[in-house]
């Protein structure tokens, strides 16, 4: 399954330190060598200041107490670089610490900076020095305290891109600390930044959404209102184009989230059409699921493509996330997945066949016979398809008073015709109002 391990696409529009939360999920998913990974997180390491987390994978990889002389001095360094700015903040971090002092600060950045500088004699210079003390604790890996200055920076901040630069940082830190609702928080700051910004050029607001959804994938698939939120985003103009044109593997997120979302259905069949598009420029299990069954009707395929959609599912940092209970584990969106998957087969193949073999659907739903009768049996009583079980000839018949497919395409293309003929009419009255003019 590592063919269709989207890490190598997704780890360059991720800020490095959120590359190893996807590590550690391959890791522990066996899809790469163990080495593989341990090397991976070295050189990962190596462009960031957690020298010590570096150290102890070095000596795991090697079976070794020893580690390399260059490791020993970037720690010294590192240890250096930390104490003097520590000391370059120290008077802004000293009044943030002032509870009282903190209340006067106001909506105003101006006056901020103005009584910051008569009162307390900080000035920018002390600003700017938080800003880096924030960032390289960053770096080390003290993810809750870059947070908290990177805030603190933004609301005595004045410089846009700088401001813009502690915004991206604050959302990976609270991703990484797993603070979910308040990453969503900064996420929403973030996109209204980046939809509304003057960008030096097109493509670098491109890239801004890029990244914007690639860091989304985190927070959308640890929130219980992930599946919506993520729909939202992906599915407005603006980034759909993006994905088409830049960030094709972005659709398996997307069009898992309309699986497991039963609330989306209408703008379920223009995303469709997208996979429809795109079929022969990408191809995930995922999507070529949907093909199967909302665009060529082919069951067999949808079949065998369903337990590939289990495996990707299963090997994806985002979508394979495990809930541990007292004596087992369980993925719960494989299992969500896995059942709306057969409920997308039965209501498509059901709407196209009039009587439908028991036997025969079983084996399409990869369920064997009695289970296959007792889903049939729940799902008819608790949805709205117009359907029964012949149990002497073991059977599912379909009600006659529902118009086939064939019947509701024929309605449809009534519809789209009337319309069609109503808006050529209101062109050529307007364009008889402009000749007599």
């Amino acid at each position: 399954m590592a063919q269709y391990d989207f890490t190598p696409r997704i780890a360059p529009n991720l800020d490095r330190h959120l590359v190893f939360p996807l590590l550690e999920f391959l890791q522990d998913s066996k899809l790469y060598p163990d080495e593989e990974i341990l090397k991976s997180k070295i050189e990962l390491l190596s462009k960031t200041n957690m020298v010590d987390y570096a150290m102890d994978i070095h000596k795991s990889l090697y079976h070794t107490d020893e580690v390399p002389q260059d490791m020993v001095e970037r720690r010294a360094e590192v240890v250096a670089r930390l104490k003097a700015l520590e000391e370059a903040a120290a008077p802004l971090v000293v009044f943030l610490q002032n509870h009282n002092a903190v209340q006067e600060l106001r909506a105003d950045k101006h006056y901020n900076l103005q009584m910051l500088n008569d009162r307390y004699q900080i000035g920018s210079q002390q600003i700017e020095a938080l800003y880096q003390f924030a960032k390289f604790q960053f770096e080390c890996g003290n993810y809750s305290g870059a947070a908290d200055y990177l805030y603190q920076y933004r609301a005595l901040c004045t410089n846009s891109e700088r401001s813009l630069s502690a915004l991206w940082g604050k959302l990976a830190a609270e991703i990484l600390m797993q603070n979910w609702d308040t990453a969503f928080e900064e996420l929403n700051r973030l996109k209204e930044i980046i939809d509304s910004k003057n960008f030096a050029s097109p493509l670098n607001q491109i890239q801004s959404r890029i990244w914007l959804m690639h860091w989304s994938l985190f927070i959308f698939f640890n929130n219980d209102n992930g599946r919506t939120q993520i729909i939202d985003l992906f599915n407005q103009d603006k980034y759909i184009n993006t994905i088409q044109t830049s960030a094709p593997h972005l659709l398996r997120y997307l069009a898992t989230a309309f699986i497991v979302n039963k609330r989306r259905r209408t703008q379920f069949k223009d995303f469709i059409k997208i996979i429809q598009q795109e079929h022969h420029s990408f191809k995930d299990p995922i999507t070529e699921f949907l093909a199967c069954v909302y665009v060529n009707y082919d069951f067999d395929g949808a079949q065998k493509k369903m337990k590939e959609c289990e495996e990707v599912i299963l090997n994806d940092p985002f979508l394979g996330k495990r809930v541990e209970q007292e004596n087992s584990s369980s993925v719960p969106l494989r299992d969500e997945f896995i059942e709306n998957a057969r409920l997308f087969i039965f209501e498509t193949y059901c709407r196209i066949h009039r009587r439908i073999d028991m036997g025969v659907l079983a084996e399409k739903l990869n369920l064997n016979y009695e289970e296959a009768e007792r889903w049939i049996v729940s799902l008819i009583r608790g949805s709205k398809l117009d359907a029964k079980i012949d149990s002497e000839s073991g059977t599912v018949v379909m009600e006659p008073n529902r118009p086939d497919v064939y019947e509701q395409l024929i309605e449809h293309t009534k519809g789209l015709s009337g319309r069609t003929y109503k808006l050529v009419s209101q062109i050529m009255e307007h364009a008889q109002t402009l000749a007599t003019r």
